[in-house]
């Protein structure tokens, strides 16, 4: 049986990542940090599923705390050790850009850092990301030059760096995932395609009238988290370590997600969104990103298996569950709101 450590376990990625790697028969170790509050949500079916046999474990570590790694890669000697763990919020990384740097950049460099002195045969995946490409055009690939426009985005450069630094200095299996924007029903609420659907799912249960948001042209390429985390996977199984962009290659504006989630009940949008709230505009913006992945799809074999379309449904149907409302329920309602 492989054994897998996840940092950051309890988010999106992780959870997804963690259901697909016990499928696949892998021991798995989640990292997640001390919280006064339990955010373990995304995870309590695997803890009550798998803990009592030791398939699904958890263990309290901190990418800031070199020590907490250390004694976890020591006591599981794992096989594969996915970097998930981050401040991950782009907009928040203004307000605490040192904070950021410490987690995203210097996290990688203390795992990377332990694995080659303690266990270097360990393959080791880093979660690059599509806000690196910044302000170079679309689409972007891997030879796409770097051009962040946030302290979240600078960070991630410096851990893909970091990552090919180990690789090419140490001889180690050290992979890079530049993955795109991915979402579903576990995104957390103060990303804009989550805070769309559940708002909007609640404008249908009746508790709200609108939904603030920033500016509405800039661009993204979506696709699912769960199809996502498969190419990570795919990624270590590689024959030898490289980096890869993921994506859908698709290109939509955040009023394309607004149009598509609302035209889904038959509503005008527009009613119900104020934009350009000065809150959540930001200092720099990224305009447009959209990925080619043609060389994950050529070597990997790997491919999307959700559109747009079937990602805005997803997590539409997601937060109306959560009112009790079906999708049929709310079709019903929204007519009585024209």
């Amino acid at each position: 049986m492989k054994k897998a450590i996840i940092s950051g376990v309890t988010g999106q990625d992780g959870s997804y990542l963690s259901e697909f790697l016990i499928a696949k028969g892998y021991e798995v170790h989640g990292l997640m940090r001390r919280s006064s509050v339990f955010n373990t949500e995304r995870i309590d079916h695997l803890t009550n599923s798998y803990e009592k046999n030791e398939i699904f474990n958890l263990h309290y570590a901190d990418l800031t705390d070199t020590s907490s790694l250390r004694n976890i890669i020591q006591k599981v000697e794992p096989d594969e050790f996915y970097n998930l763990g981050a401040m991950s919020h782009v907009g928040v990384s203004f307000l605490t850009a040192e904070s950021v740097l410490n987690i995203n950049s210097l996290g990688a460099y203390r795992v990377l850092d332990i694995l080659r002195e303690i266990s270097p045969r360990c393959k080791y995946y880093q979660a690059s990301s599509s806000e690196m490409f910044g302000a170079s055009p679309p689409p972007q690939n891997e030879n796409t030059a770097f051009m962040p426009q946030s302290p979240y985005g600078i960070s991630k450069v410096a851990a893909f760096h970091t990552t090919k630094y180990f690789r090419n200095a140490n001889k180690m299996f050290a992979s890079n995932g530049i993955l795109f924007n991915h979402e579903s029903p576990r995104r957390g609420l103060n990303f804009v395609t989550r805070k769309i659907t559940y708002n909007a799912a609640k404008i249908i249960a009746g508790l709200e009238k609108k939904i603030y948001l920033g500016n509405l042209d800039t661009r993204r390429d979506w696709g699912f988290a769960g199809d996502y985390v498969k190419a990570m996977w795919m990624i270590l199984q590689h024959n030898s370590p490289d980096d890869f962009v993921i994506s859908t290659g698709g290109n939509n504006s955040i009023k394309d997600f607004l149009e598509k989630v609302f035209s889904l009940l038959n509503l005008d949008w527009q009613k119900y969104v104020e934009a350009n709230t000065p809150r959540y505009m930001r200092k720099t913006e990224v305009e447009s990103l959209q990925g080619d992945s043609s060389k994950a799809k050529k070597i990997l074999g790997w491919e999307p298996d959700h559109s747009f379309d079937d990602l805005c449904k997803m997590m539409l149907e997601s937060d109306l569950k959560k009112f009790n409302i079906s999708f049929d329920q709310a079709q019903e309602i929204a007519k009585k709101l024209k």
